[in-house]
């Protein structure tokens, strides 16, 4: 395997992951396929929202911020994780969601208001201005005398997909990499995707990122993912260059919206966590193996081609009438 191509700079970040996470062998319906359990980074289960919070909080420490703001959907995992992670190093969280409070909070809501994250709910239409929103919020902290770091949608910043990019150096310690032909995994705000991009080059691989869009377009994803790649690139003078067509969007996945979740995605993940014991959900994880069934495990390419579970168990609650009547 080659060496990993030396960096003039790798920004230092809290250790909170338990790495390596495990790459499994699993069989379902009779095929073998490739897990990397990347949902087993502890930290009350943060999956692969973790990864990129060691080095963001690190910074938000350093900056000698009070608060920690960042934003989502009402059963945002990263929303949830940024919350767990910033009480363990004793910053207080202000959580900016797009949905409805509720009395009856479930899933990741519920552990939001569990670990005393502090929420601001917004509508559909606010919750396009939220980057916007969490600016001047953070401009009224500081005239009271708090200071707030802030985490954009995901994590997903120069910073922050460090976390992705050393995932690929871990993972090339357990298994040959070039032997396998592909990545795939859901994708949001698109860090996890630039990350494994960045890591993949930087090793000298020609490994192909799958990604399956369950929010943007699959043209504004990709957008946002090379936008990413290349402020990384620039920001820490990596010497690695990117081939954008191993970038490939795995479109048509999240029809539905991202809040929703089809009958047929939840007749095939629950046969998944029979056959398995292992849990996807509804938002990322779900609608990024349906895919992966669909192009890789169906066909007999599982053993070529990785499945990166990242998480997200807790989604799964909120959901919960909806993958009982799949039974």
């Amino acid at each position: 395997m080659s060496k990993i191509i030396a960096m003039k700079r790798e920004p230092k970040k809290i250790n909170f992951a338990f790495v390596p996470t495990p790459v499994q062998k699993i069989a379902f319906q009779k095929r073998n396929f490739l897990m990397k359990r990347d949902d087993l980074t502890g930290m009350a289960l943060s999956g692969n929202k973790i990864r990129k919070l060691e080095y963001l909080l690190y910074e938000a420490k350093r900056n000698k911020a009070d608060y920690v703001f960042t934003c989502g959907g009402i059963q945002s995992n990263h929303a949830r994780a940024t919350a767990v992670a910033a009480a363990r190093v004793g910053l207080k969280s202000k959580l900016f969601l797009w949905g409805e409070d509720t009395r009856n909070a479930d899933g990741n809501l519920f552990l939001d208001k569990f670990v005393g994250a502090e929420i601001r709910f917004l509508n559909k239409k606010s919750y396009s201005d939220v980057n916007q929103i969490m600016f001047q919020e953070r401009q009224d902290f500081l005239k009271k005398g708090k200071k707030a770091y802030v985490f954009p949608e995901g994590g997903s910043t120069t910073l922050g997909i460090w976390g992705y990019i050393k995932f690929v150096y871990e993972l090339s310690k357990q298994i040959d990499l070039r032997k396998i032909l592909g990545l795939v995994v859901a994708g949001g705000s698109g860090g996890t995707a630039a990350g494994l991009l960045i890591g993949s080059a930087m090793l000298g691989l020609k490994l192909k990122i799958y990604t399956v869009n369950v929010f943007y377009s699959a043209k504004e994803l990709k957008r946002k993912i090379m936008f990413l790649v290349d402020g990384t690139i620039l920001d820490y003078d990596l010497n690695c260059k990117i081939d954008e067509n191993n970038l490939v969007i795995l479109d048509g996945y999240s029809k539905e919206g991202y809040k929703n979740i089809t009958g047929k995605k939840v007749k095939l993940i629950s046969g998944f966590a029979r056959q398995t014991g292992i849990f996807l959900d509804p938002a990322y994880t779900g609608k990024a193996f349906a895919a992966y069934y669909e192009n890789f495990l169906s066909k007999g390419k599982g053993m070529r081609n990785m499945f990166i579970h990242t998480g997200g168990i807790f989604g799964i609650f909120a959901k919960r009438q909806k993958y009982l009547d799949a039974i």
